[in-house]
């Protein structure tokens, strides 16, 4: 679902390219993805591939077209002298001109659903979004570590739509003296949003790079979709989704149904027993043999709770069961004990698009253990049914296991 597009420049000096990648739907809204200084390269299209599974129908244009066409360079220290080079000549005012002209390309696209434009950079890209902001009607702006963002701050009072701003802190290229300057120029500014993570450099959501960081990536991606679904969509009723999804796991126990409702490459992770699997074809195989087929006839959830965010969702539940089946996700190589289990167990299940992406479920196995009887509780900082009943009724004595609790007050 992608390919080069041709975008008119709209001071009619030529035509340049993007790369568009359009969401599984056909459809969706629009969002202009701002390159690096290495041009339309693999990661760029990389990103723009992510952003179409989410939903979006991404386009990146070529913005050093205007000096050369096509420019598409590896992201390594040999190549970086190249790139430099084009950044420090690349004319700002026609690139902003260049993403207005790709802002009114997806317009006209059959694919895009009018409901306004977005936009998210990264690098230069990340610099660009600041002006974006200022000078352009994009509903919502994201700029990933951007850098001399703080030369512009006169623009300010231009400012329009939502603008969420991506900082490392260690980054060289913005330091914590831009930064600072950045942040008291935006201070009041309801529709901004500025994060800087710590510990981390330049381009730490570049994937596969030198300086890439997980945990700060997944953070600022779900701060960005969140920004762009609260301005231009798009909705999707993740508590729907995922009742669908549960649905074929435990009551019709249907694995390529369940596999449906996910996207092409998810995975699961069952975090006490490190069961589940990663990627469509291991995914599989764990829920045909080993989990949907597997489950004893009486298991049951009893929902608490549920959470539900931007682009996944956290559900608190009460798991039951009789132990009648060799369950191996949840006790592997342990046979049944026919004894009757409740555990509390917590859900956070990650969507892309209309799709599930990644399932996290999180249990205390203690409990499981003492419950059939492989774990004697004794002297042990341990308990078994109650902390599920425990759930259902707060009434139920706190602080039992502790020795001190009757030292520390009137009994």
């Amino acid at each position: 679902m992608s390919k080069y597009i041709e975008i008119k420049a709209a001071d009619q000096s030529g035509v340049f390219r993007g790369y568009l990648a359009v969401p599984a739907s056909g459809k969706g809204p629009g969002i202009v993805i701002g390159q690096e200084i290495f041009g339309v390269n693999a990661n760029m299209r990389a990103i723009a591939d992510f952003y179409a599974e989410e939903g979006y129908v991404a386009l990146v244009p070529d913005l050093f077209w205007r000096m050369t066409s096509g420019v598409d360079l590896e992201c390594t220290a040999e190549s970086f002298p190249t790139a430099i080079d084009y950044f420090s000549r690349i004319n700002l005012d026609s690139a902003v001109e260049d993403i207005t002209a790709s802002f009114e390309t997806l317009r006209n696209l059959p694919e895009v659903d009018n409901v306004g434009l977005g936009y998210v950079g990264f690098c230069m890209g990340g610099k660009l979004a600041w002006l974006v902001a200022t000078r352009t009607e994009a509903a919502c702006s994201v700029g990933y570590y951007g850098m001399g963002i703080e030369n512009y701050l006169n623009e300010v009072n231009q400012l329009r739509g939502r603008l969420v701003l991506h900082f490392a802190e260690n980054d060289q290229y913005c330091d914590s003296a831009a930064r600072e300057k950045i942040c008291s120029a935006l201070k009041g500014h309801e529709d901004v949003e500025i994060y800087v993570y710590p510990g981390v450099d330049h381009a730490f959501a570049r994937i596969g790079g030198d300086h890439f960081d997980k945990s700060s990536f997944l953070m600022a991606h779900e701060r960005s979709i969140s920004a762009l679904k609260k301005e231009i969509g798009p909705y999707f009723n993740l508590s729907d989704l995922w009742d669908e999804h549960v649905r074929h796991e435990f009551d019709t126990r249907d694995v390529p149904a369940t596999m449906a409702t996910m996207v092409a490459e998810p995975y699961v992770n069952h975090i006490p027993t490190m069961t589940g699997g990663v990627g469509s074809k291991e995914l599989s195989r764990f829920y045909q043999h080993h989990f949907v087929h597997g489950n004893p006839p009486d298991m049951k959830l009893i929902p608490l709770s549920r959470t539900v965010g931007a682009l996944q969702i956290v559900d608190e539940f009460i798991m039951c069961f009789t132990h009648t089946t060799e369950i191996d996700w949840l006790l592997p190589n342990v046979a049944p004990t026919g004894k009757y289990v409740e555990i509390p167990m917590l859900g956070v299940v990650k969507f892309r698009g209309d799709k599930l992406y990644h399932e996290h479920i999180y249990w205390d196995q203690a409990s499981v253990l003492v419950q059939i009887g492989l774990l004697n509780p004794e002297g042990l900082p341990v308990a078994g049914v109650i902390t599920a009943q425990k759930l259902l009724d707060e009434s139920l004595p706190s602080n039992t296991m502790m020795d001190n609790w009757k030292k520390s007050g009137p009994v």
